[in-house]
C-alpha cells in the first residue's frame, strides 16, 4: 500500500503480474474504459503483465443481468472489444474467464476460497461488501457473502503481485493482505488503487450504470456527451 513497496516489487522482479477483475455487467461508461486503457498501457510499458479476470461468475452471484451467465459472457466480449478499440497495448495482457479458470484447478481455487472463509469471521467479510456496490446493511444473499472470500482467494490463484484496482475494492484487497499475516505469508499483494471517477450530478461519487444520467458510456453519442455534461 505504499509507495516503497511498489518500488521494491520492480526491483525484484523483472515482470511483475497485475491484476483487475470486473464484473461484465452492463454497459463501459469511459472511467472503465478509457481510464482503465490509460493506466493499464502505463503498467505494461513499465515492464509489468497485466490479468484481466473476467469474472462471469462472481456477476452471477450478485444478480446482475439477472443473472443470466450466457448474456454476462457476451457482455463480457463486448467490453473486450472494447478495450481493443480505444487502444489498449493487449501484448502483455491476458483475459481470463472466471468460469473456465476455476473449472480447470477447482482444487487449487476451492481450498484457497475455504481457507479464506475459516481465517475471518462473518462481520469482517461484510465488510467488504462495497466491492460489490452494496452496503453491509443489505440484505445479503449466501452467494454474496461468499463473494469477498472468492475475490480475495482470485488474488493468490492467480499469482498476482498487484492489485490494480479501483478505491471501492480497497477493503478486499486489504482483507487480503490481512490474510496473509494470517497465514504467514512473505510476499503480500502491492495495492495500487485508482480515484474513482466522479459522477455527473452533484454530489456522485463516480460514475454509475445503474443511474445512466450520471455517467458518459463509450457508445454515447456526441449529443448525449453534450446533453449530459
Amino acid at each position: 500500500i505504499t509507495a516503497g513497496e511498489l518500488r521494491l516489487l520492480l526491483s525484484k522482479k523483472a515482470e511483475p503480474v497485475c491484476y483487475d477483475g470486473f464484473e461484465p455487467s452492463g454497459r463501459m461508461h469511459v472511467a472503465q474504459g478509457i481510464l482503465k486503457s490509460i493506466l493499464v498501457n502505463k503498467l505494461t510499458k513499465a515492464g509489468c503483465k497485466f490479468i484481466f479476470w473476467v469474472a462471469d461468475w462472481f456477476a452471477m452471484m450478485n444478480n446482475k443481468l439477472g443473472g443470466d451467465l450466457n448474456k454476462i459472457q457476451t457482455v463480457g466480449h463486448y467490453m473486450i472489444e472494447i478495450w481493443k478499440a480505444v487502444g489498449m497495448d493487449l501484448s502483455r495482457v491476458e483475459f481470463r474467464w472466471a468460469s473456465e479458470e476455476i473449472c480447470k484447478n477447482p482444487m487449487d481455487y476451492w481450498s484457497r476460497v475455504i481457507d479464506v472463509a475459516r481465517t475471518f469471521n462473518l462481520p469482517r467479510v461484510v465488510r467488504c461488501s462495497q466491492i460489490m456496490g452494496r452496503e453491509e446493511t443489505d440484505d445479503l444473499s449466501a452467494a454474496q457473502i461468499m463473494y469477498p472470500c472468492m475475490q480475495c482467494a482470485d488474488i493468490f490463484f492467480l499469482k498476482a503481485d498487484i492489485c490494480q484496482l479501483g478505491l471501492d475494492q480497497r477493503k478486499v484487497n486489504m482483507l487480503a493482505r490481512e490474510y496473509c499475516d494470517a497465514k504467514k505469508i512473505k510476499h503480500k499483494p502491492v495495492i495500487l488503487s485508482h480515484h474513482m471517477m466522479m459522477g455527473l450530478g452533484e454530489g456522485q461519487a463516480k460514475m454509475s450504470k445503474s443511474d445512466p444520467e450520471s455517467a458518459i458510456f463509450m457508445e454515447d453519442s456526441a449529443a448525449d456527451v453534450n446533453r449530459k455534461i
